[in-house]
């Protein structure tokens, strides 16, 4: 199931240096990045610049929609903020006639031709979701709908596929391709297809981790906790007090009569666990708490870390990532100190299999899974998807695989026209020959994004060139106050962290 992000971070933007170091959001923001944030111009690089995508736009205190060659598309003249849930279709959700004091509003879907869509339905609604961390996206590929005060779904296409027969439909937060349907006072799901996997009748639904086929927690009338698979066949009886939301080799963390236990599918008993609650399980290892201090046990009952620290999170195989007073350090069993505790952030990237670590929250350190450092900078983009880094470092950026590879970011950005060079301080863009396409004359300026443009600095002001090298707008924008800096033809990417526009 795909989704479009509603974050404004990806790897297109450029961090602006002046701000980060200005503010402490600088930590978020490498979070961010650290994570894997997927790109909020859909498209990531190596996407052919000629797809057509759109964009929520923002002029006047009005909000409206451009295309990726910067064209207007739906003039700004609209006070709510423009959904559009899949970048690549020109489907745009307007929401109006706001009542604050009510609460109602009415909506609509929009194409590129400005023309109303979807016209049968009461109310026409994107489906949010959040993650495990909190990054907001949309589903691309369905649309909750309203008919007769009852809600379904469509697809882009229009074609219904679920009734509109439900109370309310979200989005299962943490877990893909899942969403709750209420009917009656009752819970139940259905994928993103329209396609209802378990037919509305528990008082409550959960996800275990942050995949769909790892199934769900369900709670019948009583609130006893049980779960199903993804195809809605019963794995535990609904007699818990509790289910933790994760598994492994078919074990479970269950509470019952007040106590902590793992049991397998069966309900058999592998251990009892002596706890005030369970963190995590992974690699036959538990994190338990007791009191405010966390710890580890391995899936016998022995005691792998001590019940000391402030928190505890998986890393490497047989370490972990551990909190004591505010700074992190990494461990490994029998409380073995590997990385000294002493770090304002630590995060371990599984997908990556390594460490990043950061003493004053900007520069980090890369820890590789032979516990030595391996690259040191500040991150600019973690893509897991294309495994590579972004780092910068002593003014310039370089990018590295994840085997630690320093490369050319002609080998990184494969369908780019142009790549940013620095020559005696200044920038300036060669083509993949590296020949000079454009001068050396800028004091900064970012990558071509997905759809071909870049921007440049010069005298503190912002502008931007296009594919082929021809300024489209010459550096006249003050955007200190903006956290990353991207252009879409004349349009900037908005300073507000918390939407994902673009202005002029």
């Amino acid at each position: 199931m795909s989704r479009n992000k509603g974050r404004r971070y990806n790897g297109e933007q450029k961090l602006n240096m002046k701000k980060v170091f200005a503010v402490i959001v600088a930590i978020i923001v490498i979070v961010m990045f650290v994570f894997g944030i997927k790109t909020l111009l859909s498209g990531t690089k190596g996407e052919d610049v000629t797809n057509i995508n759109y964009f929520t736009a923002f002029s006047n205190q009005k909000y409206g929609v451009i295309n990726s060659k910067g064209e207007t598309i739906i003039d700004p003249s609209y006070a709510e903020y423009i959904v559009i849930p899949n970048s690549k279709k020109d489907i745009f959700i307007c929401t109006y006639d706001v009542n604050y004091e009510t609460g109602e509003y009415k909506t609509k879907a929009l194409n590129a031709k400005n023309e109303e869509i979807f016209t049968d339905y009461e109310q026409i609604e994107p489906i949010s979701h959040l993650d495990q961390n909190n990054n907001l996206t949309y589903e691309n590929n369905a649309i909750k709908v309203m008919k007769n005060g009852k809600y379904g779904m469509i697809d882009i296409q229009g074609k219904e596929i679920l009734p509109c027969e439900y109370d309310t439909i979200e989005s299962l937060r943490g877990v893909n391709n899942s969403l709750v349907i209420i009917k009656d006072g009752k819970m139940g799901i259905a994928n993103s297809k329209g396609e209802v996997v378990a037919t509305p009748t528990y008082q409550d639904i959960k996800a275990i981790g942050n995949d769909y086929q790892l199934g769900y927690i369900v709670a019948n009338e009583q609130n006893q906790y049980g779960t199903i698979d993804c195809n809605n066949i019963k794995v535990l009886n609904n007699q818990y007090e509790e289910i933790k939301p994760f598994t492994e080799n078919n074990l479970y963390v269950v509470k019952e009569a007040g106590k902590y236990k793992l049991i397998n599918t069966n309900g058999s008993t592998s251990l009892e666990i002596q706890a005030d609650d369970i963190k995590n399980m992974k690699r036959g290892n538990i994190i338990i708490r007791r009191g405010e201090k966390y710890g580890v046990i391995n899936s016998n009952g022995e005691e792998i870390l001590p019940i000391k620290y402030d928190d505890i999170t998986f890393a490497f195989e047989d370490m972990f990532i551990v909190e004591s007073n505010g700074k992190y350090g990494l461990v490994k069993p029998q409380d073995q100190i590997v990385y000294e505790i002493k770090y304002e952030t630590m995060n371990y990237i599984e997908k990556a299999d390594f460490v990043e670590a950061s003493e004053d929250g900007i520069n980090s350190d890369i820890i590789g899974n032979d516990l030595n450092v391996k690259l040191i900078g500040i991150i600019s983009e973690i893509n897991t998807e294309k495994e590579y880094i972004r780092l910068r470092n002593q003014e310039d950026y370089k990018y590295y695989n994840f085997k630690f590879e320093e490369k050319k970011s002609s080998d990184i950005l494969t369908t780019n026209t142009l790549f940013l060079s620095k020559n005696n301080g200044k920038y300036g863009f060669v083509d993949k020959n590296g020949n000079v396409v454009v001068d050396y004359i800028y004091d900064d300026a970012t990558e071509q994004n997905a759809y071909g443009f870049a921007a440049i600095k010069k005298d503190g002001k912002w502008g931007s060139i296009n594919k082929e090298g021809k300024v489209i707008v010459e550096p006249t924008y003050n955007l200190d106050n903006n956290i990353a800096i991207d252009f879409i033809g004349t349009w900037y990417f908005g300073e507000d962290i918390n939407m994902n526009y673009y202005k002029k």
